[in-house]
């Protein structure tokens, strides 16, 4: 049995039917993940593999299978991105300064599918430093590498998540997603990634980079896997103040979606969009009218400004966040003889040249003389460009984009422009701005046989919309 091309749902069937143990299934996600390590061209998909923990995990959970008292999701291994805490475990958000730091508490959602459903941690995944980048080449411990062209990138921030997914190192993982870091890496990787309602799920336990805009989301091999994991970890949470009163809910994925208005966003189709992106979305379009929706052309015209207002705002909540890594309470700390110059020259080699730099500019947006001009005046922008989706969805029930302007770049092409990085998420950004759910999923290939995604963007908690659309569009490419 080929267990590397398995979906959860196919584990779960295969654990229950006696066809292979976990114990069996851990360790050869394990051994495929070591195997990698040891090439030259790793993926580097890892930081952390916790192969002591998920070995003897596995031998219980066998043992709770075959009583017959097991969860449903028991048994299933599973890939975290390592800015998410698990009590005990390295915690590095793949930076110099965190270093040694091991947690001291379960997030949430390490306790509901971990602890509660008994899923298998095969580890801690690479990312982008603090979250911080579209490409997975800021983090402390390596670029990530893309599994259908390894001088590529995966992706950022959870470049290392999708490409285990991607590539057999993991059957489903979690990431988060601040501005499309979920979204953008599994279109670069070819697989799907969910991003749901902000407050649908818990962020407590997920390190902070910017608190208005991050969500714990996951990746993986298909929309009813991403619907299996989503349903297992949201629902209100009384340690994270931002969590929504909504309880844990099932989704009935049809793949019907006879009359679903489907919205068009003229905005963006612009200059700096690939032909091949372009001419993807457009197969796209035409697929979803076979499949008997409904295209509608819409306008969402603060679009525009959805980069420099998430870059201020962003900035300015980092700046404020990672205040508290010092060098003084944990992490790495440079022998100095002043306070002083224990902060700043801890601070200075414990960061990397991004986290700097997006800490300084969110240090000056927020300070006295600019915070007026610069800040505020990004927040007022960003109500009008959640007021442009509430407009929007007056007439159609999901809104429809490419996840990225273009495939997967050269590892190194953009690095020294941050610019042109930072644009790489032209069309992720506003869902994070206005707090609403987005799926990605793959939907072609670039001459060059790179994975190209497309965004479905729903309304406020209405995952299941998204989900049944991506679902219809999966099926009718097989």
């Amino acid at each position: 049995m080929d267990l590397e091309s398995l979906k959860v749902k196919d584990i779960i069937s295969g654990l229950r039917n006696k066809e292979f143990s976990s114990y069996e299934l851990t360790s050869y996600y394990l051994e495929n993940i070591k195997k990698d390590q040891s090439k030259s061209d790793s993926l580097n998909a890892y930081i952390t593999l916790m192969e002591n923990e998920a070995l003897q995990m596995s031998k219980e959970v066998d043992t709770q299978i075959k009583k017959g008292d097991a969860s449903i999701l028991a048994g299933v291994p599973i890939g975290i991105k390592d800015n998410i805490n698990i009590k005990d475990m390295p915690t590095t958000c793949a930076s110099k300064i965190l270093e040694g730091y091991r947690a001291s508490y379960d997030a949430t959602v390490v306790e509901r599918l971990i602890r509660k459903e008994k899923m298998i941690p095969l580890g801690k995944l690479n990312m982008d430093e603090f979250a911080m980048g579209s490409s997975n080449e800021t983090s402390h411990y390596g670029v990530s590498r893309n599994p259908f062209d390894r001088t590529r990138v995966p992706g950022g921030s959870s470049g290392g998540v999708a490409a285990a997914v991607s590539s057999g190192l993991a059957p489903v993982a979690l990431g988060s997603d601040t501005g499309g870091s979920i979204r953008q890496p599994a279109a670069f990787c070819g697989v799907v990634g969910l991003k749901p309602t902000y407050g649908l799920v818990s962020r407590y336990g997920l390190v902070a980079f910017a608190s208005s805009l991050d969500q714990i989301g996951p990746i993986a091999k298909c929309v009813e896997d991403a619907a299996l994991i989503l349903s297992a970890i949201e629902g209100f949470d009384e340690k994270d103040s931002t969590s929504l009163n909504v309880k844990s809910r099932k989704y009935n994925l049809t793949g019907n979606i006879k009359g679903v208005k489907v919205g068009i966003p003229k905005e963006y189709f612009i200059e700096g969009i690939s032909e091949e992106v372009l001419n993807n979305i457009n197969n796209v379009i035409e697929l979803l009218k076979k499949l008997g929706a409904e295209i509608v052309e819409i306008s969402l015209p603060h679009s525009d400004y959805a980069v420099p207002t998430y870059y201020i705002v962003a900035t300015a909540e980092a700046s404020s966040n990672l205040e508290r890594f010092d060098g003084i309470k944990y992490g790495y700390r440079e022998k100095t003889k002043t306070l002083s110059e224990l902060y700043f020259k801890s601070r200075s080699k414990g960061f990397g040249t991004e986290v700097k730099r997006r800490i300084m500019l969110g240090t000056y947006v927020l300070s006295s003389g600019y915070y007026d001009a610069y800040y505020l005046k990004a927040l007022k922008v960003r109500k009008l460009i959640k007021n442009d989706f509430d407009n929007a969805f007056k007439n159609v029930d999901v809104i429809l984009s490419p996840t990225s302007p273009t495939p997967a770049f050269k590892i190194g092409e953009k690095l020294n422009d941050p610019i042109s990085m930072y644009l790489s998420d032209i069309y992720t950004i506003a869902v994070n701005l206005a707090g609403l759910p987005a799926i990605s999923i793959p939907t072609g290939f670039s001459k060059e046989g790179l994975p190209l995604g497309s965004q479905f963007i729903g309304r406020l908690l209405d995952e299941e919309t998204i989900l049944n659309v991506s679902f219809a569009i999966e099926k009718a490419l097989n």
